[in-house]
């Protein structure tokens, strides 16, 4: 085991990705115990992994991304909300905050939303006067809201693991999404005001019924996806094949910026994606199932109960375990792992998995923002060309925040169950 942990570490250490580091640590840890049997039992752990219906919403909430993004309704959502704040001081920097919540109603992947809004949001800014670290941090910092306000990957991939309602954490990260956006909002203010940041031109009355209208339809598919998983008509993987739908509607017919010859390039991207993070869901799975094996889950129940029977006080302590788990493994991957270990502890201290599930998922996405393994800081570095070290400098403020509202939610659980008792009730 020993030798296992320390290739582990030199394999991430090296940058091989974390999927073939979670396949190939597993592997080698069942052959040189010599399992042969539990080798035997792998394929059929990592194949269980991935055999949910629930699952099914992930590829096709890409294709719903990849749809707007080639439909034009990304740009329209974005220049609504330039039409709207834009005059105000910093005005551009709270489009980003904003147009980054409108986006994660739709594609509910941070590492997606990061990249996107680095093309869009980064040389506008630059070029109104912004520095280009502060641009780039904002909008990876802004792109976090993605796997918090529904749709959600991680959401679904821990209601798949847990047993608990999708449809309930789906409503249950709109409050914290909310939050986090005021959160960055209240950052930039303050920073504005010492900075002296520039403003925009006041939008006429016309161009605001202008982009008002123009930007409705695009409004669609966030309703679309809430209204429908509120109202029972269908479920939240139902409602990601409705959103593609509408997505491809909107932007073929209406927009008319979708055309079929771009649908070859999107279909292939979304594959491509989807099996990228399918293929880390499958590896996940084989290194839990080793962890089982060990019996780890039950040792770290065991000791997190040894060291306090207070639940304050065990949310305190996961808190910081995962934020200093995201620093070096990915957030899909850590879900996956930890969930089976976490998950037994939650009825000894009388924790609503729902609201846990909040918990781990803004956690593990904070692990974006921060080195050594954060992948939004690369994503955003890369294609914002500004320096790794830089970057991990001007995203602190908003790293601070993040955790700031993190606290808050991890200790006002009606913050986080509010929506989802109303709609039970």
């Amino acid at each position: 085991m020993i030798i296992v942990v320390l290739l582990f570490i030199v394999f991430l250490l090296v940058g091989i990705p974390i999927s073939l580091v979670l396949a190939i640590t597993s592997l080698s840890y069942l052959l040189l115990s010599g399992l042969l049997t539990a080798m035997g039992s792998a394929p059929q752990s990592m194949f269980s992994g991935i055999d949910s219906f629930g699952l099914l919403a992930i590829p096709l909430f890409m294709l719903a991304g990849e749809l707007m993004n080639g439909g034009g309704i990304t740009k329209k959502l974005v220049n609504f909300a330039r039409v709207l704040i834009g005059h105000f001081r910093g005005g551009l920097a709270y489009v980003a905050v904003i147009a980054n919540m409108f986006l994660a109603s739709i594609l509910g992947s941070a590492n997606a939303q990061a990249a996107m809004m680095s093309k869009v949001m980064v040389p506008e800014m630059e070029e109104e006067g912004y520095r280009r670290d502060f641009s780039s941090s904002l909008t990876l910092a802004s792109s976090i809201v993605a796997p918090v306000i529904p749709p959600s990957m991680l959401f679904i991939i821990y209601g798949t693991l847990t047993g608990a309602s999708i449809g309930d954490l789906f409503m249950a990260g709109i409050i914290p999404g909310i939050l986090l956006g005021i959160g960055f909002i209240i950052v930039i203010g303050i920073m504005g005001a010492k900075q002296g940041f520039p403003k925009s031109q006041r939008a006429s009355l016309k161009e605001i019924l202008t982009t008002s209208i123009k930007v409705l339809p695009a409004m669609l598919i966030p309703f679309t996806i809430i209204y429908g998983i509120l109202g029972g008509i269908f479920t939240p993987t139902e409602s990601a094949g409705v959103a593609c739908i509408v997505a491809f509607i909107v932007g073929a017919f209406i927009y008319r910026e979708l055309k079929m010859k771009k649908l070859p390039s999107i279909f292939i991207d979304t594959v491509i994606n989807t099996a990228t993070i399918t293929f880390l869901i499958v590896t996940a799975n084989l290194f839990g199932f080793v962890l089982s094996f060990e019996r780890i889950p039950q040792l770290i129940a065991d000791s997190m109960l040894g060291i306090s029977d207070n639940p304050f006080v065990f949310l305190l302590l996961v808190n910081i375990f995962l934020l200093l788990l995201g620093t070096v493994l990915d957030g899909i991957a850590a879900l996956i792992i930890l969930v089976p270990v976490m998950m037994p502890l939650l009825g000894i201290y009388q924790i609503d998995p729902v609201h846990f599930g909040v918990i781990i998922c803004i956690n593990l996405t904070l692990g974006l923002l921060t080195p050594p393994v954060g992948t939004g800081l690369f994503i955003v570095s890369s294609i914002a060309e500004v320096k790794f070290e830089n970057l991990v400098k001007a995203i602190m403020p908003f790293l601070t925040m993040a955790i700031i509202v993190l606290i808050i939610l991890t200790y006002w659980e009606d913050a986080v169950l509010w929506i989802p008792s109303l709609i039970s009730d």
